[in-house]
């Protein structure tokens, strides 16, 4: 040997002491602690408050797979969870984040914080050369025939074809199952919807489903040459996937998004496969490693607005069966991997809230605030009232009872919009004529005097407001125009804020101690400053003295702002014109508050067999029809017991198992993303199945389709699942008596109310 040792002596030690593996993204524990200290107070900048629930289910040890949902604020989604664990749980997560954001300050953050970038073709497509058609799009919808094109030298096997943006929307995409020649290739499944057939036909006998009404046309239009396009090459996830795999079995946590990308929508998106070969994948390599899975609710109010609030909810911890994971390794990926979806959809169904659009959730926060009558309750308690009316109202839509209270809850809505009051500004029209008077007058004056710290700041950090404002709303003009799932690219205002802010400020609080500098240097500030300070000093002062009249502007704004919108209703109130119509709006909103007191009370015992029992808060209502709200006690306060496991049932009416592509294997993980190629339409993507909302088949009432009784296996399968709903009475029984099976007290289920 090149050392002069035996190599006799050598062999033992190696064997004895194998080389570890290098981890490919490694996290360092105090560069990922000083990151977050150093930046979690941008958090506590943008939001008026985050409030952790349910962080006490974080296991403190073993690997984690976290799944995080909905994914509704970009960057500042990963940054809120990361700080939340730490704070919480003292559990450090590297987080997936795309290729392409691992640059500049994003990219900086992400190797601090031991992130790992994935790839995604829609981020490497490039134009190519040349226009394809469809030569048959009825008898070979596979074929793609090209015009001056080389496919030999431009695609290649497992890449992808991207059509041109159309009407604001993303172009569509299909993977590259053959090359022909170089005008010639396959891809692996035909594109689908109107636009796409439109752009490579050229023709206009196509319904909205991309089908065509005049059969006797096989090919394009005549004279048709084509559309231009792009391609993508293949990525390889396998270097990405060995990553994940690695810190699992290592005992790291591994943080994922699964709806593959940052949306504004009001309803869980599909699920992407790769979250589930994370989790097989990792089993598969280890399968005594303990790893669990632990759903996140990133519930926000109001998330691209500064100052807004937020509840992080971290679900009940749950694993893969060992019978899923042995189907993964004997070549049965797809049926696995649809399993372990539904799992996790079912875990954070419990733990959002999700409504098919945004006009039913505003109807569904304000039934809430009319059932508890306007108390001020806690912000996980708000979160979960929303929760329990969302499943109801998931399973009881069709009910006329609720149609007739949706359309009375929008219309009260509308008249508040009219008004341009607030729900809870309602109960000023209670007040007599003088009191409305002291009071609007001395919040006046409260206004005044906090416009004194106000101003300063606001006048000092006004470039940053209006630079922020532009730039974010651009950007998510940008992020509209580039996605099919998005509604108004709301979901990029906070990260693109948190930037601008980032960059701005500085340079901004730099340039005001230089000038502040300069003015002593010139006159000594008018004379105010002593000949004998220096000038660095000066400098030094400027740094300290704006920054803190910009928070103290934050801090008293923030009040201020309260008070400058509690005074619209007071004047109403006082006007000739306006009063009859707040008074009436109140005897109108104490109806409404009754009437939807009455449908929970009437549908809540047909959803919950212990909705008496599994009350958040008392029954609004009293025998003499008023209303009223019992105090919150301990066991209101006290957060539910967690669900059980969620079950492995194939329900045919889960999205996410759904969006797996029939003709995929999933042999090859590496071929697999873990964020979106092909986002969903948007007429896809609007509505939810019942069963992702909580009815039955959700996470709260798992129900698998009914099995046939004619074979002995079907007769076993049955007598299982009889066994298995048998098992679960018998916690529930257990759980009401007040002992749970494993001998600690808990509560029941959940419910509406």
């Amino acid at each position: 040997m090149a050392d002069g040792k035996p190599a006799e002596e050598a062999r033992p030690s190696a064997a004895a002491k194998p080389k570890p593996t290098k981890e490919l993204y490694p996290m360092s524990d105090w560069k990922y602690d000083a990151f977050l200290h150093t930046f979690s107070v941008l958090v506590d900048l943008f939001f008026r408050e985050v409030h952790p629930r349910g962080a006490w289910r974080v296991p403190r040890t073993g690997p984690i797979l976290f799944v995080a949902a909905p994914h509704a604020n970009q960057f500042v989604d990963g940054l809120v969870l990361q700080r939340t664990l730490k704070n919480e749980a003292n559990r450090r997560v590297g987080l997936l984040i795309a290729e392409k954001s691992v640059h500049g300050f994003i990219g900086w953050g992400s190797r601090q914080t031991g992130s790992v970038p994935v790839g995604r073709a829609q981020d490497k497509a490039k134009p190519a050369s040349g226009v394809i058609y469809l030569p048959d799009p009825i008898n070979d919808p596979t074929l793609i025939r090209g015009v001056g094109t080389d496919f030999e030298k431009e695609a290649e096997v497992g890449g992808m074809v991207f059509l041109p943006s159309v009407k604001g929307q993303t172009g569509s995409s299909v993977d590259i199952s053959q090359i022909i020649g170089p005008e010639e290739i396959r891809i692996k499944r035909p594109f689908k919807g109107r636009v796409p057939m439109q752009q490579l036909t050229g023709r206009d006998d196509i319904d909205e489903k991309g089908n065509f009404t005049n059969k006797e046309l096989r090919g394009p239009k005549d004279g048709y040459e084509g559309t231009k396009f792009k391609l993508a090459p293949h990525i390889d996830q396998t270097e990405v996937y060995k990553a994940v795999f690695h810190r699992l079995r290592s005992g790291g946590c591994i943080g994922i998004f699964p709806e593959g990308g940052s949306h504004d929508r009001t309803e869980l998106l599909p699920l992407k496969a790769g979250v589930a070969i994370m989790a097989l994948g990792t089993l598969a390599e280890d399968p005594d490693c303990g790893l669990q899975i632990v759903p996140v609710g990133m519930n926000y109010f109001h998330a691209h607005k500064f100052r807004s609030r937020a509840v992080v909810e971290f679900g009940a911890p749950f694993q893969i069966p060992r019978d899923l994971v042995e189907k993964y390794k004997n070549n049965e990926r797809r049926d696995a991997i649809g399993q372990t979806l539904d799992m996790v959809h079912q875990a954070l169904s419990a733990v959002t809230v999700s409504a098919p659009d945004y006009d039913t959730l505003m109807c569904i926060q304000a039934a809430r605030r009319l059932y508890n009558t306007g108390k001020k309750l806690p912000l996980p308690m708000v979160v979960e009232l929303n929760r329990r009316l969302a499943v109801g109202f998931s399973k009881y839509k069709d009910d006329p009872r609720i149609i007739d209270l949706m359309n009375n809850v929008k219309d009260y809505n509308n008249q508040l919009r009219y008004l341009n009051i607030k729900d809870h500004q309602v109960s000023y029209a209670k007040m007599t004529l003088p009191t409305v008077v002291v009071t609007l007058l001395y919040r006046i004056i409260k206004l005044l005097v906090l416009s004194i710290g106000v101003i300063p700041g606001l006048v000092l950090f006004a470039p940053v407001f209006v630079a922020s404002k532009i730039i974010s709303h651009k950007k998510a003009k940008e992020a509209l125009a580039a996605s099919s799932v998005k509604i108004q690219g709301r979901d990029v205002m906070a990260t693109w804020k948190l930037l601008v802010a980032m960059a701005f400020a500085p340079v901004l609080y730099n340039l005001y101690s230089i000038l502040l500098s300069f003015k002593v240097y010139q006159d000594h500030l008018w004379g105010y400053v002593p000949e004998w300070v220096p000038f660095w000093l000066v400098f030094i002062a400027g740094w300290i003295v704006f920054p803190a009249i910009t928070f103290a502007a934050l801090r008293f704004g923030e009040v201020g702002m309260d008070i400058f919108k509690s005074l619209r209703p007071l004047v109403l109130c006082i006007s000739p014109t306006a009063s009859n119509s707040i008074h009436k709006l109140r005897e109108r909103r104490a109806e409404l508050a009754e009437k939807v007191v009455q449908v929970i009370n009437d549908l809540g015992p047909d959803m919950y067999e212990d909705f008496e029992h599994t009350r958040l808060i008392a029954d609004p209502s009293r025998a003499d029809g008023s209303l009223s709200i019992k105090e919150p006690t301990v066991s209101d306060r006290t957060e539910p017991t967690p669900p059980d496991s969620p079950h492995l049932s194939r329900k045919n009416t889960t999205k996410s198992s759904q969006a797996i592509p029939r003709n995929e294997s999933f042999s090859n993980i590496g071929a697999i993303g873990m964020f979106a190629t092909r986002p969903p339409s948007r007429s896809r993507s609007r509505s939810r199945s019942s069963s992702s909302g909580g009815g039955f088949g959700s996470g709260g009432f798992p129900v698998s389709g009914f099995t046939a009784l004619d074979t002995h296996e079907g007769f076993n399968e049955a007598s299982n699942k009889i066994r298995a709903a048998m098992r679960q009475r018998g916690q529930l029984r257990r759980r009401k008596s007040g002992f749970s099976s494993d001998g600690e007290g808990s509560e029941g289920g959940v419910s509406m109310g």
